[in-house]
């Protein structure tokens, strides 16, 4: 039977905000066994806490903000995936900003930060969120995420793209340590041209670069890739990351075009039926 676990010892990161351009400190606790994944502004007075689950989401705006009441904490995506690629159940994750650090725009730094302090097998067994019959949302534009009954962690997904260079992509991974940080954590986040002109009009993206995005011209890619089909892997990574929220998760999930609203409204839909359960 499996059991839960947290990192090893003290993480601390210090990094860029994707969205704020600036300088964040970040660091990661171990945490007892049932404690979850909770994040705490250490910049704000009193009660700063959020515990990560779909329902305390409050924006999924470019990126994915868990929200609760004037606490607010950006960008959560890329270090959840990578405790989900690493099987992390508890830890609190403290930041002295609204935003987490980009690192370099995947969950590779994560990754290597995890391996370096090891994980700790707790007492407690794992309580596996699974779905027993099919569950699905879907969105105009032929945006579809659905999850079905599964024995491990797998998702397949479809990006769709009439760009030149980008085109259609197709992958699909089981999640488990390995894969995920070979093939999946190093994939960095994704920039179009007129993406990058809406962040800019919102003033958001002050942190990005072409070091930690795959930039997206208007005829052609203008970053060296990790892989050839470099996109759907991060999509891919944001999805794993989103879906962590519900903890550690059983399911095939197949998604086409989906971004973090759509992972997010899924997340809350099998939140909803296990509630009901």
């Amino acid at each position: 039977m499996l059991k839960e676990r947290t990192i090893g010892a003290e993480i601390t990161y210090s990094g860029i905000g994707l969205h704020t351009g600036k300088e964040v400190k970040m660091r990661l606790l171990p945490a007892e066994s049932g404690t979850g994944i909770v994040f705490r502004r250490t910049d704000l007075p009193g009660s700063s806490e959020i515990q990560a689950r779909p329902s305390n989401v409050g924006s999924t705006l470019f990126c994915t903000t868990l929200a609760i009441g004037d606490v607010r904490i950006h960008t959560i995506e890329h270090v959840m995936a990578a405790l989900a690629g690493m099987s992390i159940d508890n830890v609190i994750v403290e930041v002295d900003s609204v935003e987490l650090p980009v690192g370099d725009g995947s969950s590779e730094v994560f990754i290597d930060l995890l391996e370096e302090v090891g994980i700790k097998e707790q007492d407690t067994l794992v309580r596996s969120v699974s779905v027993d019959e099919p569950i699905w949302v879907s969105d105009k534009g032929g945006k579809y995420l659905i999850a079905l009954p599964g024995e491990e962690f797998r998702v397949s997904y479809v990006f769709a793209s009439d760009h030149p260079a980008v085109g259609d992509q197709f992958a699909e991974f089981e999640i488990t340590r390995k894969i995920f940080s070979k093939e999946i954590a190093p994939a960095r986040t994704l920039a179009f041209a007129d993406v990058i002109k809406a962040l800019k009009e919102r003033n958001m993206g002050r942190g990005g670069n072409s070091n930690i995005a795959v930039i997206v011209g208007e005829k052609e890619i203008l970053t060296p890739l990790r892989f050839p089909n470099e996109i759907v892997r991060h999509k891919i990574l944001d999805l794993v990351g989103d879906l962590w929220l519900l903890g550690r998760f059983k399911g095939h999930v197949i998604g086409v075009k989906s971004g973090h609203s759509l992972n997010n409204r899924l997340a809350r839909k099998i939140e909803e039926r296990i509630k009901r359960c």
